[in-house]
Parts: C-alpha cells; structure tokens; sequence
C-alpha cells in the first residue's frame, strides 16, 4: 500500500506574533510601511494570487462594491499580491477598486507572511488582521471571494476592532 502525505508548510507568522514588516508600493501611487499604522489603526491585508484573474477579480470587486462596511472600522486595508505594481494600477482602475492593492513583485514579503506558493512567485488567498500593537490578530485562510467585504467587516467585529467615531 502506497500512502502519500503532504507536507504543508507552517505559517511564516502565527496569531499573537508581531508582522512582518513591509513597505510596498501600491496602486495609488503611494508607498505604505507596516510600521506607519502602529498605535493608530489596525490594518487587514488581503493577499491574492494574480490580478485579472477570476477569483481575484470576484474578490477585488466584493471590497469595491461593499468597502463601506469595512470603512465603519478604524482600520488600514489593502490588497497584496506579487504582481508588478503597473499589473495592479490596471488592475484596481478596471475593478475601481477605492483601496490601495500593493505589490510585492520580488515576493519576499509574501514569504515573510508565509503565503508564497512553492516554486510560483504567487501567493495564496489569505488575509491577515493586525492590530495597532501591530501584532497579527487573525489569519483567515478560509476565503470566499464574492463576499469578501462582508466577512472581513464581520471579522473586524469579532476582533473588537474599534468602528471610527
């Protein structure tokens, strides 16, 4: 008898252990440092695989469409993915995306995350929450595109996540 078994990796980074750090440029022609929302604001990062791609497409349009309800929390959100930074100014302008997407083409910071596919210079579908101490809070690997906005505004609640006065 033949028994496979898969190794998967573990998370780069576990709940309660600081983030990485990262300073990314995004397509709003802005570059964003982790390190400048520390003791201001929690921060949810979205990483995706490849702009322009159906699931990606699904997901970036859920947080165009229905931003406003993660807009109701005192927290910084983007989308990351490995795609060159011209890739995602397209890619945000074609789904009018409100948020910034960052791009991380040498795909290091999605190593440190631990979401960079083997072999592939793309990463998986997961968000990570940080919270103003700038610690990870959650790592939600669990993604359904189409309500994306909703399920992030709901987990923001159950973090406790402070809604802007």
């Amino acid at each position: 008898m033949l028994l496979l078994v898969a190794v998967v990796p573990a998370m780069a980074v576990e709940v309660g252990e600081p983030a990485p750090e990262f300073s990314l440029q995004a397509s709003d022609g802005k570059t964003y440092t982790l390190s400048d929302f520390k003791g201001k604001q929690a921060v949810a990062i979205a990483w995706y695989p490849k702009a322009f791609t159906k699931g990606c497409t699904i997901e970036c349009k859920s947080l165009a469409e229905n931003g406003h309800l993660i807009r109701e929390y005192d927290v910084a959100y983007f989308m990351a993915s490995t795609d060159e930074v011209e890739e995602n100014k397209k890619f945000a302008a074609e789904q009018k995306a409100d948020f910034p997407l960052l791009s991380d083409p040498t795909g290091a910071v999605a190593e440190a995350y631990g979401v960079k596919m083997p072999v592939l210079n793309m990463a998986k579908r997961v968000t990570f929450y940080i919270g103003k101490d700038g610690k990870i809070l959650k790592i939600d690997e669990n993604i359904k595109p189409a309500t994306s906005a909703e399920d992030m505004a709901r987990t923001l609640g159950e973090l406790g996540v402070a809604k802007k006065q």
